[in-house]
């Protein structure tokens, strides 16, 4: 039961992640990285495919080999979490909730700055 827990995670993840490539606000390899995982537990062939696909499998081999996030993904991830906070601001959310949201955006910044980039 596991193994096909493991496999429907993957293959959600792998949807999502393809929903993600044309959609510039959704990305793309922190799912194929779930994905990856989930498939690792259940069905090694297709994490395998995940690893060789010609783009998106470099990205997740460096993540997975040495827990490398490259500079443009460090940036975009940064500028959006900054724009989903300033866009909370703006829409009049409660200041409790854009202040949760900041910090949390803070803290995912401040680990991804702290990850190497080769």
């Amino acid at each position: 039961m596991r193994r096909r827990a493991w496999l429907i995670v993957g293959w959600l993840f792998t949807i999502i992640a393809m929903i993600g490539i044309p959609v510039p606000v959704l990305p793309t390899v922190p799912f194929l990285l779930v994905a990856a995982g989930a498939f690792a537990r259940s069905s090694p062939a297709l994490q395998q495919q995940i690893l060789d696909h010609p783009t998106y499998g470099p990205p997740v081999r460096a993540w997975q080999e040495r827990g490398v996030v490259g500079r443009i993904a460090k940036i975009w991830a940064i500028s959006a979490m900054t724009g989903g906070v300033m866009i909370a601001w703006w829409l009049g959310m409660p200041d409790w909730v854009v202040a949760v949201q900041a910090a949390i955006c803070v803290a995912v910044a401040l680990f991804l700055i702290s990850r190497p980039e080769r």
